[in-house]
């Protein structure tokens, strides 16, 4: 089965992943991956980090002349920002007292995690619990997507809602095509630009902005994941996934929560036969049912929240003294929207690869393309 660790701090050295259980053979594009390493740190509204860090995947092991062979893929992804902070992050040995935090801020991990770490410095627990942990996400997913892709599953998505400005038109998957090459990854230009003013105005005000996000995937077969356990679900395995991503709060599929609001005739998907096969109509089920795929495409959408580090500060306490402090304001953007879709994308991809390899096993990508070739659309 293909699974994925990863380790390392947003200020360390490197950020490092070890994905294991991918068949031989799957040729990697490098160039591919660090494509979405650059999109994941692009987008309006972005911070200073962005112009130090120029992400990239470094292969380390389990692949030789762009095949993999069947081994665990070892990579990192370097800090580019760690010279200028091993005085206070070097393992050998640092200044802990130094970029030592203590006003716990709002939003963030740094309260609960300091109490259940045992910690009096909140950079033990938010140098983990960053969002930078993300680009080991992006880059294994992004190999992931390249499996999937010999299989023809291609998955896209874009920015629905930037703080309470939404475009409601419903797209195509092909529409959605060239989405990654505009500033927010929105396709309408009115909503987009309003998006961008409004983006502004929070920036002026030292405020923060979130969004909805829209996943979706197209060509996956029917039949992955399963209605006998719980634990396979198809949709309880990619909405989990979606909520593991840093400020998700929500996550929904298909008509998600606007089932709640609807009879059961305006909800659920008939099926007819037609011309040899069995078909849906709509796909208010977002492909999905009874934590199986049904071979329609799969919407998914997630809810991200405002980025807690206000420059303005919200009020909290100092974790030491319990005096009452303004946040402490890291260096932050104001909405990384477009970085939260890519790694929606990403997340959504892995756990694909994985549900697949689960049903197909398959040691190398011969076995494994025989073996989808031959499943029933």
């Amino acid at each position: 089965m293909i699974r994925l660790t990863s380790a390392g701090e947003s200020h360390g050295k490197a950020l490092i992943g070890i994905l294991e259980g991918l068949p031989s053979n799957l040729e990697i594009d490098i160039d591919e991956v660090n494509g979405y390493l650059a999109l994941r740190q692009s987008g309006y509204g972005r911070g200073f980090r962005q112009k130090i860090e120029t992400d990239r995947m470094e292969i380390l092991s389990g692949v030789r002349n762009r095949l993999t062979l069947g081994s665990p893929l070892a990579f990192w992804v370097r800090n580019a920002d760690y010279e200028n902070w091993r005085p206070y992050m070097a393992p050998e040995g640092c200044d802990v007292t130094k970029k030592r935090l203590t006003r716990v801020r709002p939003g963030h991990a740094d309260l609960t995690g300091v109490k259940k770490f045992d910690q009096t410095d909140a950079r033990n627990i938010l140098e983990r619990a960053s969002a930078r942990e993300t680009a080991v996400r992006v880059a294994a997913g992004s190999v992931c997507r390249q499996f999937l892709a010999k299989l023809g599953v291609q998955i896209g998505g874009y920015v629905r809602t930037v703080c309470g400005i939404t475009d409601e038109k419903e797209y195509t998957f092909e529409e959605l095509a060239s989405v990654k090459s505009r500033p927010l990854f929105m396709p309408d230009d009115e909503k987009q630009a309003a998006a961008m003013r409004r983006i502004d105005e929070l920036k002026a005000a030292g405020d923060t902005a979130g969004g909805i996000l829209e996943i979706r995937v197209k060509g996956l077969k029917s039949g992955f994941g399963s209605c006998m356990t719980y634990g396979e679900k198809l949709d309880g395995r990619l909405v989990g996934a979606m909520l593991s991503v840093q400020a998700v709060k929500g996550a929904e599929v298909g008509m998600g929560f606007g089932v709640g609001l609807r009879p059961g005739s305006k909800v659920h998907d008939a099926i007819y036969f037609e011309d040899g096969k069995f078909v849906r109509k709509t796909n208010n089920a977002g492909g999905i049912e009874g934590g199986m795929s049904n071979g329609e495409e799969i919407v998914l959408r997630a809810a991200m929240k405002p980025i807690p580090t206000l420059m303005s500060g919200l009020d909290t306490v100092d974790y030491v003294t319990h005096e009452k402090q303004t946040a402490a304001a890291e260096r932050s953007d104001v909405a990384s929207v477009c970085a939260c879709e890519i790694i929606l994308e990403s997340v959504v991809a892995t756990v694909l690869a994985q549900v697949v390899s689960e049903r197909l096993g398959g040691d190398n990508m011969r076995e494994v393309m025989k073996r989808y070739e031959e499943l029933p659309q």
